[in-house]
Order: C-alpha cells, then structure tokens, then sequence
C-alpha cells in the first residue's frame, strides 16, 4: 500500500472517529499518531511530538484567540448585547418583521465585538427572545432568526476563524478581516431581506411593534457607544494600520472589561469570564495540535500533493472542483463544527485551489477570496440539520418549539446563504474590493 493509499485509509477511519462522537482533538491526534507510526516509525512519531506543542503554541499570532474569547465574555456579561438590540428595535420595530431584522442587526453588531457564532447566538437568544415571543412572533421565525442571526458572529471581524485559517495558510489576519467585512454585511441585509418575504407571504408570522418616538431612539442610540467605541477602536485600529490584531484584541478585550465592571460586574464575574476564556481557549488549542499531527501525517503521506495532482490532470474545470469543494463543505456542516471543518479540510483543498486558475487572480487574492468563501459556506453548517449547532442552541432556551418547526423556518435563510455564496463565487471582488482599496 503507497502512502496516499495510507492516508486515504486513516482519514475514513477519522471520518469513523467521528461519527462515532469522539471528540475531534482526540480523534484528530490518535489518527494522526497512528498514521505516522504506520509510515514513519515509533522513534520519529517520539521525536516530532518532542517540539509539536512548543512549535505551535509559541506562534504569536495565536495570542488573539484567547484575548477575542475574552472581549466576547466581557462584553456579554456587560449586557452590550441588550443594547444593540434595543437600539435597532427602536429604530425599525414598528415595521412588520421589524424586531426581527432587529435582532440580525443586533447579531451583526456583537459579532464585530466577539468572533464567536455560538456566544453570539445564545447571547442574542437570551436578549431577543423573550421580546419576540411577546410580540407573537410565529415560533419557526423567532427561532429561525436568532440561529441565522448568530452565524453573523463569525463572518462579522473579528472571526476566531479567519485567524485560524490565517495561522493555517499564512495569510495576513488583518486584509482576511477587511475581506469578510462587506460580506458579512451582505449577510445581515440577507437575512433582513428573508425576513421581509417571510412576513409577506405569512402575514402573522411578524407583527409589527409599537413605533416609538425620536426622543427614546436617540436614547436608546446613545446607549450603544461603549459598542461602536470597541468597534471603531479595535477594527479601526487593525484597518488603519495603527494596531496589530493582537494590539487590538487586547485593547479591546480591555475596554469591554471595563465596561463590564462599570455594568456591575463584580470578582465572580471576572472569575466566570475567565474561567470560560480558558476553557474555549484550551478546547480550540487541543484541536489545532490535532491538526498539525494530523497535517503532519497527510503530508508524509503525500496524500493532498496526489490529489492536487489527480485535480489537476482529470480535465474537471476549476469551477467545478470549487462548487464540489464547497458542497463537502455544506455535507460536513451537517455533523460538525466550523472550526473542526477547517482545521480538517483546509490542508487538503487549499493546495488545490492554488493550484487552479479562478479569474485570473494572484495568489494572495485567491487565498483571501477563498478563505472568506470557505468561511461563508462553513456558516451555513451551522444552521443546516441534522447538526445545526445554532439551531441546538436556540431551541435550548425555547424547549417547546420542535426543532422540525425551527429547522422549517430556516429555508429562506438558508436560500439568501446559497445566493451570497454564489454571487461572491463569481464575483469575488466582493470580497477583494476593500483590501485592495486600502493597499
């Protein structure tokens, strides 16, 4: 057996490992280990795990995980989420439907202070829900929205995923934020977009709130700048050049911990958010050593190499093998992570992609474009059965909606995703356009 052979072998049996709920760190290190010792030996597999943890950890543009987790922590314990919820109801209640594009509004806004979907999600479900349930808001709506809406957390910068796939391709973390940028906001006028046929053609389904007058909008407005002062400062500071994304993400993770103190958070809060830093941290680190041991054995395997060669001499347009790559990426969506779909399958594709022609573009361009391409589609996963990590979340704080009704209020979220992906698939400037704007 060759060693592409062999690493096709041990990535069905990771495929196995995982199917059978073991967590992907783990299953991620013992094929990995296994696959190593089959190609190489015991003594070398010893060697390498000798400087695997050091030469990982000690890369310094992994600093800003922990400082985003921990920005994300503070600014919901300082009840910012609120806020920006009221802020955008105040605004646009009063239209049908309008509470709802609220809360995508709202999901928008502590996405760019958090970098995380699941937070953003739970966090935006705790604050929005109960308001529309008050309203009589039609459960699959309610629901639909809040999953869809907590997606924003990772496409919105900063992302806890763009600087993984940054670390993994050693691309630049600030241009694949200022990437992300205009897409995300196409996302949120997405979703406002589904919002509005869906209150169209089931007219109960999103009743209007009361309209309030300019007074309490521009108090509940005012409400919100400890919010677009994080903003501005922390993905200002990255754009502009001022700050690196560690800089930033320790700025701001300083700021919203003020203001969380300022809110009323007292030492059991601190502790709390702490503890909870470390523990998103120490999960995402245990992953990405997986990763590289996993990554390490692919390449002795020569696996990704053979298939880019096999990709690139089948006469399959590039095209095509995108739009496949991509429906991998909506399959794997169904029963896991976004994180872990990276980390899984971004040493395998990425060559590939380079390795093709995508409208003439140089090779920083293609890498960013991909990577925000991958990171949209890897959000759909999700929202999309059977998994549905937000849709699992949500219907946790509204246990008496099925998750059947919740998943049926999906589709035209999950219609605007399809659109976004193909219009930035043949129109990546889209995603190119601000970077290359600020070079």
């Amino acid at each position: 057996m060759n060693g592409a052979a062999v690493g096709a072998s041990y990535f069905a049996v990771l495929m196995a490992l995982l199917a059978v709920r073991v967590p992907i760190g783990i299953a991620m290190l013992l094929t990995g280990a296994a696959g190593y010792v089959t190609l190489a030996g015991w003594a070398p597999l010893m060697s390498y795990l000798k400087s695997i943890a050091y030469g990982r950890y000690s890369v310094y543009d992994l600093s800003v995980v922990p400082l985003f987790l921990l920005m994300g922590n503070f600014a919901t314990r300082g009840g910012l989420s609120k806020a920006l919820f009221k802020a955008a109801e105040s605004f646009i209640g009063h239209f049908r439907g309008g509470v709802a594009m609220a809360a995508v509004c709202a999901c928008a806004g502590f996405g760019a202070i958090c970098g995380s979907s699941l937070a953003t999600a739970a966090t935006m479900g705790q604050v929005a829900l109960p308001e529309l349930r008050r309203l009589n808001y039609s459960p699959a709506l309610a629901t639909a929205t809040l999953a869809a809406g907590g997606t924003l957390g990772i496409l919105i910068p900063p992302s806890i995923v763009l600087v993984i796939y940054a670390v993994l391709t050693e691309q630049n973390i600030a241009k694949l934020f200022t990437a992300a940028f205009l897409p995300g906001i196409l996302a949120a006028l997405g979703y406002a977009l589904a919002i509005a046929v869906t209150v169209r053609l089931q007219p109960g389904s999103g009743p209007a709130a009361a309209r309030l007058g300019w007074s309490s909008r521009w108090a509940a407005l005012v409400s919100v700048w400890p919010v677009l002062t994080i903003f501005v400062v922390v993905i200002g500071g990255i754009y502009g050049g001022i700050f690196t994304p560690t800089e930033a993400a320790a700025i701001g993770a300083l700021g919203t911990g003020v203001i969380a103190a300022l809110k009323g958070m007292r030492l059991p809060g601190l502790i709390e958010c702490l503890y909870g830093t470390a523990e998103g941290s120490a999960m995402i680190f245990l992953i990405l050593l997986g990763a590289d041991l996993l990554n390490v054995f692919l390449a002795l395997s020569q696996l990704p190499v053979e298939l880019a060669h096999w990709v690139g001499g089948s006469g399959l347009s590039p095209l095509l093998v995108l739009l496949s790559m991509l429906l991998v990426y909506v399959v794997l969506g169904c029963v896991m992570d976004s994180l872990s779909m990276i980390l899984l399958t971004v040493p395998i594709f990425f060559p590939i992609v380079m390795g093709l022609d995508y409208w003439g573009l140089g090779a920083t361009d293609k890498a960013i474009w991909f990577g925000v391409l991958a990171l949209m589609v890897v959000e759909i996963g999700l929202i999309t059965p059977p998994v549905g990590m937000n849709v699992y979340i949500i219907n946790s704080l509204a246990r008496d909606v099925p998750m059947g009704v919740t998943f049926r209020g999906i589709v035209p979220f999950l219609l605007a995703d399809c659109a976004r992906v193909l219009l930035l698939v043949f129109v990546p400037t889209l995603s190119l356009l601000l970077v290359n704007w600020m070079e």
